[in-house]
């Protein structure tokens, strides 16, 4: 497991936040609609999973839903497990 948090951006163009990690592109994808952020995708490269990838992916999503006053609909059932083991965060849920 590496020190760090992958780094992640956020990619308004494409709606998703996405980290590049030894050259595979990792997202969550979104769809923003009526001032709720639909989480509809969650996809980590095989080689990546269980290094907290989709996990840094997802937080800065909550992050930004939280700074621009949004409510969260967690479509992707990855989504919905991290808020099931993070309940601090379902506050946000629409």
């Amino acid at each position: 497991m590496p020190d760090t948090a992958p780094d992640v951006i956020h990619n308004a163009h494409e709606q998703r936040f996405e980290s590049t990690i030894d050259g595979h592109l990792n997202v969550a994808d979104y769809v923003l609609s009526n001032g709720t952020l639909v989480m509809t995708h969650t996809a980590v490269h095989p080689s990546l999973r269980g290094r907290g990838v989709a996990a840094a992916l997802v937080e800065r999503a909550l992050e930004f839903a939280r700074t621009e006053g949004l409510k969260v609909d967690p479509v992707c059932s990855y989504v919905q497990g991290y808020l099931q083991r993070h309940p601090e965060s379902r506050g946000l849920v629409a």
